[in-house]
């Protein structure tokens, strides 16, 4: 029982009302309610002397309630609080965006609206959202494509050939420190700060590169377009070992010249927002929404002896909040480490969130950051995501290992449609941070990876500990933008982590990668055991480098390019993979070095639909395979799966089972549990899933070779 419901159990309970129709000098009563969440937290700091009150409970009236500054707590107050609310079919929203007037069509297929805030208080925004669906600014090449590199150079900055260009940057043929000049054929033959198509129109703010390169995206304000192509952009110099080459791909956004598809819309300075409407939309049935809040909810305690304890909040839709990008841009961030969320906590503790919805962001979702403990996300739909859906912990280990967060929980969530902003966003992250579960939930559609463990490179301490990803449904990840991805990808020390009873499946990078299960740098002491893994580009396993992890009781079925590889050979026991069932019918067994990896192999069912011979271990055959000591007891056979078609893995063949001894389990417990509209809502639409399986038979025609 938490703390709050046990105030609840025993009557102490002051209740306040809220509705966007009230006050806050009002005293929160049903009669007489407050205007807004934060109006609430103020009256219960006002009361929370009165003994006889042990905790509140803050009642929102249903419809939408509008909120454009992040409701803020701090370990001012001391009692625990609810905000609870409509459970009825209409529901509470807060709302952190305003809705734009009518738009006028001015022209076949083009239409425009005034958004008067701009010019008069300087009102910025980079997302709109047309009828509850994100739009996106225009762009080159359009949405869905990507133009290539041809060169690229880096130059770092110097006395000599430092200058201002006309904004006052400080530039080096307009570039700071760091520059990164680089060049590629260009749809448009000009872009640049203000650039104005015939019809005179002016663009607010510069033109925006989204470089792309292995696992990281790079977004920089375009300076400059010399005559030759060559575009110049502005920031620190890219890391050595990811850096933007030839076979990085980009795309431009924010000119007047790229705005020729549905769609896509347009800010001018002067305050007209352009936009091209999609089919179906007409000037009556679109209603705009323009986010104006940068953050819904934060939550910040002093320091671990005064946190702030037993937040909840049930019921309650939280949509449209901004992200503005700042002026130097956004720099390389492995799984946008650094990016912010519109929900924060700090020096935290029972923060629970319970049938809630975080949607049309651009940031991420939520982050329960330092010092936090006992928190918990519970039957939550987190959708339409500028970045990532979740994250615990720190990318820095504090000195005050207290301040380390543990122990929360992610359950029963719907963590879907995210990255549009920050394509190397990841759907659930943990970073320094123990004793966390992420179970039961789907998550899908993000342009990297699915669940991310752990934050250290290598054999060092990692306070990434017992970690539980158990029964989650992960799927239609990567869209082939990035490389270096995996539906579960680890880092680190990671003793008593489990990964397993996961279903991973769809899963395409671009170049390398595409892997369902990923040990990546010194990933060791985890166990992986009942997933099922399947339709994967590069592999349903594969390991970097790590050091005894348990690969024991999963199917790996129908991966396209390699079902298991391994990277770097140590000096130790690598894995154990045991009692595996792996079956294929295009692409090899195993690659990379899988063979000289040292890891044990025993008690394995392979099956390849294109023969036995196909059935070899890079170069060498199986009874070869089974020489060198490795498989002695493992088999070539069919598991007689109950339906591929239909995606149902059940293995039949009992024989097969009793002799590598391998344990049945029910993918079908992964994923949301509850009612029947609920696990419904988790289900992508069936047109995503077909533009995916579209966008891999696209890229496998074309053959694309790793990195």
């Amino acid at each position: 029982m938490t703390l709050l419901q046990n105030v609840v159990a025993t009557g102490a309970i002051h209740k306040l009302y809220v509705s966007p129709t009230g006050s806050d000098t009002n005293d929160g009563t049903a009669s007489k309610p407050l205007q807004s969440l934060q109006g609430a937290v103020a009256r219960a700091i006002a009361l929370q002397g009165d003994a006889s009150i042990d905790g509140f409970v803050v009642n929102l009236s249903a419809g939408n309630h509008t909120q454009y500054e992040a409701l803020e707590i701090d370990a001012t107050l001391r009692k625990p609080i609810e905000f609870r609310g409509s459970e009825s079919d209409k529901r509470t929203t807060v709302s952190g965006g305003m809705q734009a007037a009518r738009f006028t069509a001015i022209e076949e297929g083009l239409w425009r609206v005034r958004i008067p805030e701009v010019t008069r208080y300087g009102l910025r925004f980079e997302q709109i959202y047309i009828n509850g669906e994100r739009r996106f600014r225009a762009q080159s090449p359009n949405r869905g494509e990507f133009a290539g590199i041809r060169q690229v150079r880096q130059i770092p900055i110097d006395s000599t050939n430092l200058g201002r260009d006309i904004y006052g940057w400080e530039v080096l043929n307009i570039t700071p420190n760091q520059p990164i000049p680089f060049g590629d054929k260009c749809r448009t033959s000009y872009i640049g700060e203000g650039a104005a198509d015939s019809k005179g129109k002016v663009a607010l703010g510069r033109p925006l590169i989204t470089a792309f390169h292995k696992w990281d995206t790079t977004r920089r304000p375009l300076l400059h377009v010399d005559s030759s192509g060559v575009m110049t952009i502005a920031g620190r110099g890219v890391y050595p070992w990811n850096k933007i080459d030839a076979r990085s791909r980009f795309y431009a956004e924010n000119d007047f010249n790229f705005l020729d598809a549905e769609g896509e819309w347009m800010l001018s300075a002067d305050g007209w927002l352009y936009y091209i409407p999609c089919k179906g939309e007409t000037v009556e049935n679109t209603v705009c929404h323009i986010p104006v809040a940068k953050q819904f909810v934060s939550i910040n305690g002093k320091d671990m002896g005064l946190q702030v304890d037993g937040v909840k909040f049930s019921h309650i839709d939280f949509m449209y909040a901004a992200y503005l990008t700042p002026d130097e841009g956004n720099a390389q961030m492995q799984a946008a480490a650094g990016i912010g969320t519109v929900v924060e906590a700090n020096f935290a503790r029972n923060i629970r969130f319970t049938d809630c919805t975080i949607a049309h962001t651009g940031l991420g979702g939520v982050w329960f950051k330092r010092g936090c403990s006992d928190c918990s996300l519970e039957r939550c739909h987190i959708y339409d995501l500028g970045a990532s859906g979740v994250k615990i912990g720190e990318t820095a280990i504090r000195e005050n290992r207290d301040e380390i967060t543990h122990h929360i929980r992610i359950d029963n969530n719907i963590i879907q449609h995210g990255g549009y902003v920050f394509p190397c966003a990841v759907g659930v992250t943990i970073f320094h941070s123990a004793d966390n579960q992420i179970t039961h939930n789907d998550i899908a559609d993000f342009r990297y990876t699915g669940v991310s463990v752990g934050w250290n490179w290598g054999y060092g301490y990692s306070p990434a500990k017992r970690n539980i990803i158990e029964y989650n449904h992960i799927h239609h990840l990567g869209w082939a933008q990035l490389s270096d991805m995996g539906g579960v990808y680890t880092l680190g020390m990671s003793e008593g982590t489990s990964v397993s009873h996961n279903v991973l499946h769809d899963i395409y990078s671009l170049y390398y990668g595409g892997w369902g299960l990923y040990t990546d740098e010194g990933s060791s002491g985890i166990r992986i055991e009942n997933n099922l893994v399947y339709n994967c580009k590069s592999g349903g396993f594969h390991q970097h480098y790590g050091k005894e992890n348990l690969v024991r009781n999963n199917i790996f079925a129908g991966q396209i390019r390699t079902q298991l590889e391994a990277s770097r050979v140590e000096q130790h026991l690598s894995f154990d993979f045991s009692h595996n069932i792996i079956h294929y019918s295009s692409g090899a067994l195993c690659g990379i070095n899988w063979a000289k990896v040292g890891h044990k192999s025993d008690y394995n069912c392979y099956f390849c639909t294109e023969g036995e011979q196909k059935i070899e271990f890079q170069g060498t055959s199986f009874s070869e395979w089974q020489k060198k000591g490795q498989d002695v007891n493992s088999v070539i056979a069919d598991p007689q799966f109950a339906d591929i078609a239909a995606s149902d893995f059940t293995p039949k063949n009992k024989a097969v089972l009793k002799k590598i001894g391998f344990e049945p389990f029910d993918p079908n417990k992964a994923g949301v549990y509850g009612s029947k509209k609920w696990r419904k809502k988790a289900q992508l639409k069936d047109e995503l899933k077909a533009a995916f399986a579209k966008l891999v038979n696209d890229y496998e025609k074309e053959k694309i070779t790793d990195w």
